[in-house]
């Protein structure tokens, strides 16, 4: 029987999952969980990546405790961010997190020298304030001068265990430097940024295999002999992969975590007016397929308000709440900057709201239903672009991770976006992780076969959409008057 471990790094924190086949299911268990999340440092927001590294040591020896004596091992994390090594491999700057101010003015700065529409033509990336593009430009000049390598998350923990060092594609494609066809970085914006294009390693699919762990770690640590392998290392590409639809219906996923990643998966990229209008990026997938979508607010949202919230609400009681308070409806653009790593996000929330002559939601159950009902409109507006541009007509939606727990806005998103609902698995981005490697291990021949044996491990329910009514579309038309939205971009 052969052992894997799959580790995946969000945002807030970290887990391994330890894996096997038996009688035609994956069978997981979870053998360490641990906080993650980004400190201020020289008035820089960062993350602790030497941590990280450690709690992936500390999970592979928890499996050896275990009696995992070897394995597999592949490792996922959040996309746009990196390190810089020196030419000794060194690291010379702490791993600044997204979410840090630096690039709030980069884009015009960028814009100037090309333009947006050239720059979305060559890599078909939405514009985000925070892509590594934007990130390498506000770096100093003497920063970049001793700059050898340039490694991605994922992909710095693999150097760490292993000595290799590679560029994971689905990760790379997250940092908009990326040629949307074919392997290779855009000369013109890496010179753009005053980065050697060399400096990002060779570019690799998933499931390559990197090698053995480095044999100082299995002796200082107490590791199982361990492969290390890339996965599809940007945590959205394992949850797409991790996803499974329904055969003969036109469907579309919903990664729901931090952020909620909306789209469909596609043989070819989509790169027009429309789709650069609407913000959807061409983020690579596996076996050369695009993940072609959009990134918008997630959990976010209400993770930040439970965090401000004096009293101590637990998730599933904001949601009771909210159900409370299902009638009270107030607009609000979540995907504005301003909700991105506010002070307060109740007091944001509530100044939206004043600024736009609404009703100041005050409770926390009203701040609850203003999250979701808003969160549900948005996915509505975000399908209904999608199939403009990619001329479908989606009837289902299958939502995927951490935030497709929450059953109140799984039946809000029914309503709103007029799709039945599927919901699992929730930890598809943990599935994802571990099918690469699996089926470059031989354990499944395809995405297919792996797909279905995804749907037998898991409870997948679902939620057939309702009658779609005129006040839905009302609450929709109302939410696009109030905020001004036109598909942003």
């Amino acid at each position: 029987m052969k052992n894997y471990i799959a580790i995946d790094i969000g945002a807030s924190s970290g887990r391994a999952v330890l894996s096997y086949i038996e009688n035609k299911k994956i069978h997981t268990k979870e053998i360490n969980r641990f906080a993650n999340g980004f400190v201020k440092k020289n008035q820089k927001n960062v993350w602790d990546v030497d941590y990280l590294f450690e709690e992936v040591l500390i999970s592979l020896n928890k499996a050896k405790k275990l009696g995992v004596d070897s394995c597999y091992l592949s490792i996922d994390t959040w996309g746009v961010d990196y390190v810089l090594l020196n030419k000794e491999g060194v690291r010379i700057q702490e791993a600044i997190s997204y979410r840090d101010s630096r690039t709030n003015e980069t884009m015009p700065k960028i814009f100037n020298a090309i333009s947006k529409e050239v720059i979305y033509e060559k890599t078909g990336i939405q514009f985000l304030k925070f892509n590594t593009l934007y990130q390498l430009y506000e770096e100093s000049t003497e920063l970049k001068e001793q700059t050898s390598t340039i490694l991605l998350i994922p992909d710095y923990l693999n150097y760490l265990l292993t000595g290799v060092a590679k560029s994971e594609i689905t990760n790379l494609s997250t940092t908009q430097l990326l040629k949307v066809y074919g392997k290779s970085l855009d000369k013109e914006l890496t010179d753009l940024i005053n980065i050697q294009i060399d400096a990002f390693p060779d570019v690799v699919e998933p499931g390559t295999y990197l090698g053995e762990l480095k044999a100082n770690l299995i002796k200082n640590y107490d590791l199982p002999n361990t492969y290390v392998y890339t996965t599809v290392s940007h945590d959205t590409a394992s949850a797409v992969l991790g996803s499974v639809g329904e055969c003969n219906k036109s469907w579309a996923f919903i990664s729901s975590g931090t952020w909620s990643l909306i789209g469909k998966e596609l043989n070819n990229p989509i790169i027009n007016n429309q789709s650069l209008e609407h913000g959807y990026s061409n983020e690579r997938g596996y076996g050369d397929t695009y993940r072609f979508l959009k990134n918008i607010i997630g959990m976010w949202i209400i993770q930040s308000v439970r965090k401000d919230w004096k009293e101590n609400y637990t998730f599933p009681e904001m949601v009771e709440e909210a159900k409370k308070n299902a009638d009270f409806k107030v607009f609000i653009d979540f995907n504005d900057d301003r909700f991105i790593n506010p002070q307060s996000m109740v007091q944001e929330i509530q100044n939206y709201c004043m600024e736009t002559n609404q009703p100041v939601p005050k409770t926390i159950g009203e701040i609850s239903q203003t999250v979701y009902l808003n969160l549900a409109i948005i996915y509505a507006i975000s399908i209904e672009a999608l199939n403009e541009i990619t001329n479908s007509n989606i009837e289902v939606i299958n939502i995927v991770g951490g935030g497709s727990n929450n059953g109140y806005l799984n039946e809000l998103t029914a309503r709103y976006t007029n799709c039945d609902v599927i919901v699992g698995p929730d930890e598809a981005t943990i599935f994802g992780n571990l099918v690469a490697t699996m089926i470059a291990t031989n354990q499944f021949k395809n995405i297919e076969e792996a797909r279905k044996i995804i749907v037998k491990s898991n409870l997948i329910t679902r939620f057939n959409k309702s009658k779609y009514t005129e006040e839905i579309q009302k609450d929709i038309d109302k939410f696009k008057e109030v905020t001004q939205y036109a598909y942003r971009t």
